[in-house]
């Protein structure tokens, strides 16, 4: 038995209390043809030439080439004997319920349903999720025949999360305040919340980025007070068990400890799409009797709400700009030879960062220093160092969006490079919040570096662990044109679009995101028969889930990929199942989906899992000579995520993968070698390739823009136009009514 470790619940079709009848199967919905029943249909022969069939001109991209192209994909995923076993169909069985299925789509595009018209209108998109779409149809059609009706009901009624606030009971025991820290960039709500949080005894500091837990980890402990680092794919545990302080990223948070006081960073997150689960986690769950939040003053009336549900006081802490910030009246048009000291330009990836930074250092004859998420601890203080200080030629940064995250850099000027943002399959336009979040990083180009000065005089750092500066220094007010921040665009096409997002608010947060508790999913995963693939559980329990209206449930986007990808593994529980799902892998390449599948089946089977023993893992790479070739460097890059990955994994199952030292070491050789490559690499082909995709995803969001508009006007004038037809007839009946009065 594989597939889904566990055994159907005691609702099961042997109980007496499911001895009903067993509902209908679960087949895909059959669309009819309606007649109103006071009209009789006209009876016409074949030949009849007046009744001439009704077709439809040919769609420029035909929906059924598109959707039998998907189909046939997923047969070739679907119809393989593990996957067959798994489900319990033989070749025979599987080709009967194929065949079904398929009918029941091509029903559903002849007839055009408004299921077609979802699909229509997703297939269009770059990160269209029709496969899964489909993948999900299929296997509800296979899977849902064998529901009985209480087990149908029993679904429902776990699926049931519309409060969440009652899964952490150990919480509501405790009486909490909540500190709302609110206001824009440089207003120094960080400096006051980690102010407090030095004072505690018991504390821990909770933040979107591992560069920012490493930033407050590092200062906590230059400042004496012993601190636990808990990321992802890193942990720095004091010696000792009795751990006061911690700085974790914020899925990380420990749920289970006692702490005076709690800093939950960037809170305006919890409303993002995929990740806001963790800070509705971190928020409702955290066991401190404060709670300092800071954010944007968007979050205001969703946290009084949360607060209100579970019975916290909330105090609001408002707090104001420090400095002006201001939008440049222009554009850089292009030129990079218009940069001045102090401007950062902010590139939204790692290969742009490079290839923007030997750009400029070719164009101005000047350095330029670099800061991204993913760089070394130690690389990324020492970049920031040489921009902050004002006395060497490091005139310029080149910087990820990371650093609207709280870094707190001596930068006079943001540049954005794009204001376009891949995200991971297309390019979309950066959000209000984001644009606004990253520019206002402007503007701390003199207090900045004295804040560095002071911090480094005052509390100076231990060798070997730098830091870059949080933005959690004492606020200065200063209005001096030393200290004014600017906003500007490197192109004149985005510099329309930024002077709009400056100048407009973002909308007021109205709901957090969620996620099931692991314990609500493995209860809701007895009610499906052993071998049910789980994504389709997780897909289901979306599905059919209940939510209060200031809650949604985050999207599910790597975690389906990655429960597809080890579905074949047997002997897998629940537990691991999740575990695995949330690993930091998207599994575009098909190398790094055979090393998680390998990783897997180390953990079912209980096996070492010593990093020299994975076939699959490709360390022929670092013996290698460094070459400036593109596939070389994404080789190294693949690499490095199996490495992140195995990392990851080595936290949550230590007893299996037991070479986590030798892991950290050949993570660190990788990444000398990606240094070495990105110093060599020819960047020009790749980066005007991005450009010229940025450029017509640019375009295309400013047509539909237009045209959206244009609807609008549409819709307005056919509503007026509407209304006046409407008081025409009006009038035209009450004439007729008086004319019958007259006769």
């Amino acid at each position: 038995m594989h597939g889904l470790a566990t055994w159907r619940s005691s609702l099961c079709r042997r109980c007496p209390l499911a001895s009903g009848p067993r509902p209908r199967p679960f087949f895909l919905p059959i669309v009819q043809v309606a007649h109103r029943s006071t009209i009789q249909r006209r009876k016409t022969s074949p030949n009849d030439g007046n009744d001439k069939q009704l077709t439809f001109a040919p769609p420029k991209r035909p929906l059924n080439i598109q959707v039998h192209a998907q189909l046939q994909k997923l047969r070739h995923e679907v119809d393989t004997p593990e996957h067959r076993e798994s489900l319990g169909l033989t070749p025979a069985t599987f080709d009967a319920q194929w065949t079904l299925f398929a009918r029941s789509i091509n029903t559903w595009i002849r007839n055009g349903t408004i299921q077609v018209n979802l699909l229509a209108r997703d297939i269009g998109r770059a990160n269209s999720n029709v496969a899964t779409k489909l993948r999900y149809l299929f296997h509800a059609q296979v899977v849902g025949q064998r529901f009985t009706q209480a087990e149908l009901e029993n679904q429902k009624a776990l699926a049931d999360l519309q409060w969440p606030t009652e899964w952490y009971p150990a919480t509501r025991e405790i009486p909490r305040t909540v500190h709302l820290h609110v206001g824009p960039t440089n207003s120094g709500k960080t400096y006051h919340a980690l102010k407090r949080l030095e004072e505690a005894e018991f504390g821990i500091y909770l933040g979107p980025l591992r560069l920012l837990a490493h930033e407050v980890y590092t200062r906590l402990n230059a400042k004496g007070k012993p601190c636990a680092l808990v990321t992802g794919e890193e942990q720095r545990i004091p010696d000792g068990d009795n751990i006061k302080m911690w700085s974790c990223t914020v899925e990380m948070a420990p749920l289970n400890r006692d702490l005076d006081v709690a800093v939950i960073d960037e809170i305006q997150m919890i409303n993002h799409a995929e990740r806001g689960w963790a800070w509705t986690q971190a928020f409702l769950g955290i066991k401190a009797r404060e709670v300092h939040a800071c954010g944007e003053a968007r979050t205001v009336p969703i946290i009084k709400e949360l607060c209100a549900l579970v019975g916290d006081e909330v105090k609001v802490h408002h707090y104001e700009r420090l400095t002006p910030l201001k939008v440049s009246s222009t554009s850089l048009r292009g030129d990079l030879g218009r940069l001045e000291k102090g401007d950062c330009v902010v590139v939204f990836s790692v290969l742009g960062i490079h290839a923007m930074r030997r750009q400029i250092e070719k164009r101005t004859n000047r350095k330029c220093a670099i800061v991204y998420g993913s760089l070394p601890p130690e690389t990324r203080a020492q970049q920031a160092r040489l921009f902050n200080d004002p006395d060497n030629d490091y005139d310029y940064l080149v910087a990820s969006d990371a650093i609207g995250m709280g870094l707190n850099l001596s930068i006079k000027r943001i540049v954005f490079e794009s204001t376009m943002k891949s995200n991971g399959i297309d390019y979309a336009p950066l959000q209000i919040s984001e644009i606004k979040q990253i520019g206002g990083r402007a503007g701390r180009y003199r207090t900045a570096h004295q804040d560095v000065v002071e911090a480094s005089t005052s509390s100076p750092q231990p060798a070997g662990e730098p830091a870059i500066g949080l933005a959690d220094q004492q606020p200065i007010r200063n209005t001096d044109n030393a200290t004014v921040g600017f906003v500007t665009s490197l192109e004149q096409t985005d510099h329309l679009y930024l002077q709009k997002a400056m100048r407009d608010e973002p909308s007021m947060i109205k709901t957090a995101g969620l996620l099931p508790p692991s314990i609500i999913v493995e209860r809701f995963s007895n009610y499906f028969p052993p071998g049910t693939p789980f994504s389709f559980v997780l897909l289901r329990l979306h599905e059919i889930s209940a939510l209060h209206s200031r809650f949604h449930l985050c999207a599910l986007k790597d975690q389906l990929v990655i429960a597809d990808a080890i579905h074949v593994v047997r002997n897998l529980s629940i537990q691991e199942r999740l575990i695995i799902c949330a690993a930091p892998s998207n599994l575009k390449q098909q190398a790094e989906k055979d090393f998680l599948v390998a990783l897997a089946k180390c953990i079912a089977d209980n096996e070492s899992g010593n990093l020299l023993d994975i076939p699959t893992l490709p360390l022929e790479l670092l013996e290698e000579p460094m070459s400036g070739d593109r596939k070389y460097l994404y080789s190294l890059e693949q690499l490095h995520k199996m490495l992140v990955l195995y990392l990851w994994l080595s936290y949550r199952f230590p007893n299996v993968f037991t070479t986590r030292q030798l892991a950290n070491h050949v993570k660190k050789l990788v990444e000398d070698k990606i240094e070495g490559t990105l110093s060599q690499f020819n960047f020009v082909e790749l980066y005007s390739a991005k450009v010229k995709k940025r450029e017509q995803a640019l375009r295309h969001a400013e047509n539909e823009r237009s045209q959206a508009e244009l609807d609008l006007v549409r819709m307005a004038r056919e509503q007026q136009e509407g209304t006046a037809q409407d008081q025409s007839n009006e009038i035209s009946y009450e004439a007729q009514e008086l004319l019958r009065g007259l006769t």
